[in-house]
């Protein structure tokens, strides 16, 4: 089977090593170009190039994808895989292979698509999340399911942790699927509309704590602190939970939920390191 792989950041790294740990290899990485990063703002290249490189896959990392240089890139590919690409995809593109395109992503569709699942399901307090592969239309997280994989949610994960997670059940169950898929014994499932829910970007207002909540949460209010603790859990990576402290901005980057209400353990005041606390 010949078939092409889009993901750029993280996610779409660990996805990729999996796949390719079990076997599944692709023709071709797709990625954004390499950035500047860090405080520097040295050029630096995606994960999914670097670990491209390292397996000696052919990369392409277009600034912005246009179906007549992808078709020069490509020939013959049986399907592609996307996982985290981070840009549009246009539709003739994503309709090019010949069995089409398969989205990986960290929910269990219908619920929670869109952009920011893995954030959602903490906000929620779900027990229990997973990934779904899915084949790609036209519409965001749409496309009859092919495969789905559960797992629970630990009480104390967050963020960066469950990505990581998901990312290697999405790359595992890709290495067991996509031989499946290419010699026709998955029948695909519509997604039942009556189940779905959507998800947004959240913004750094989203992750603001009001000092007075926090102090509540703090003093037993096990109400608060189970809604402060999952915000903070959530928004560990982005935006990062907040709150103000004798006019200073402070980051509220680990806690727990104990008897007595929440507990902080790591946070960081404006202009100085990460502190961790009692």
């Amino acid at each position: 089977m010949r078939f092409v792989f889009f993901g750029t950041p993280e996610f779409a790294e660990i996805v990729l090593k999996k796949m390719v740990e079990g076997g599944c290899v692709p023709d071709l990485v797709i990625c954004n170009p390499d950035r500047p990063a860090g405080r520097k703002k040295t050029i630096t290249p995606p994960l999914t190039k670097l670990l491209a490189k390292e397996y000696k896959i052919k990369t392409w990392q277009p600034e912005k994808l246009v179906y007549k240089e992808f078709d020069d890139q490509v020939d013959g590919i049986d399907f592609a895989v996307v996982a985290a690409y981070a840009k549009i995809i246009p539709q003739n593109i994503v309709d090019f292979p010949k069995l089409g395109t398969i989205g990986v992503h960290p929910s269990l569709l219908p619920k929670y698509r869109g952009s920011s699942p893995i954030q959602s399901v903490l906000l929620s307090g779900e027990h229990e999340t997973g990934v779904t592969l899915y084949l790609m239309d036209e519409k965001l997280d749409h496309g009859p399911i092919l495969a789905q994989r559960k797992t629970i949610i630990g009480d104390h994960e967050d963020y960066s942790h469950l990505e990581k997670r998901l990312a290697e059940l999405g790359g595992a169950l890709l290495a067991e699927t996509l031989p499946d898929f290419y010699a026709g014994k998955i029948k695909p499932m519509v997604q039942d509309e009556d189940r779905a829910t959507s998800t947004k970007k959240f913004l750094t207002q989203d992750a603001f704590v009001d000092s007075r909540d926090l102090i509540e949460a703090e003093s037993e209010n096990m109400e608060k602190a189970i809604k402060i603790n999952r915000m903070i859990r959530a928004f560990v990576v982005e935006p990062g939970a907040w709150t103000m402290q004798d006019g200073k901005r402070v980051k509220l980057l680990a806690s727990e939920v104990t008897a007595s209400g929440l507990k902080l353990k790591k946070t960081q005041i404006e202009g100085e390191k990460p502190k961790l606390l009692n």
